[in-house]
């Protein structure tokens, strides 16, 4: 099971490393004009998506312009200021009532969730970038003819990464 699993979350990886290519160097680029100018990188993790800001801030290489953005620190952002957005699915009401919040506030942000195609999700079409996790159903089969096995926080985490080494070259040119 576990072979089976590794080899389909490579596939995971792989699918958003391709299809999502620019989203990634535009994402990057939106972000780093924060971590360049005056402000920060707010980064929000709905659910189990709090990981992402676990890593960005506590992890052995924090992002250093890096901030959590919560409810209670959302008046704080400035129009130097972007953020960046992970929940699992793009029809999450959490991650819509913050885009909204940003929206209203001019504050630009990358959202990254798993497309829901049903007519719910706006997240991606409100988004100045979003990045799609293709994890619309779970990566292994049951007995019963059903799924499991969605590592959403694990999909999460490699885009992060993705977008972190972007913004650190475009830094490092920057800096040049």
């Amino acid at each position: 099971m576990l072979k089976m699993f590794t080899t389909q979350l490579s596939g995971v990886f792989k699918k958003i490393a391709e299809n999502e290519e620019f989203s990634f160097e535009d994402g990057a680029r939106l972000l780093a004009q924060a971590a360049a100018g005056d402000g920060f990188i707010y980064i929000f993790g709905a659910k189990e998506m709090k990981a992402v800001p676990a890593e960005a801030l506590e992890g052995a290489e924090a992002m250093g312009s890096a901030k959590e953005l919560t409810t209670a620190n959302l008046s704080e952002l400035t129009d130097a200021d972007r953020v960046l957005l992970f929940t699992r699915t793009s029809d999450d009401s959490e991650a819509l009532a913050l885009a909204d919040a940003l929206l209203e506030q001019d504050i630009p942000f990358v959202a990254v969730s798993s497309n829901i195609d049903d007519g719910t999700g706006r997240l991606a079409e409100m988004a100045d970038v979003h990045i799609d996790l293709r994890l619309t159903k779970g990566l292994l089969p049951d007995e019963a003819g059903g799924r499991f096995g969605v590592p959403s926080s694990m999909a999460a985490l490699f885009v992060y990464y993705g977008l972190k080494f972007t913004i650190d070259e475009i830094l490092a040119e920057y800096e040049e």
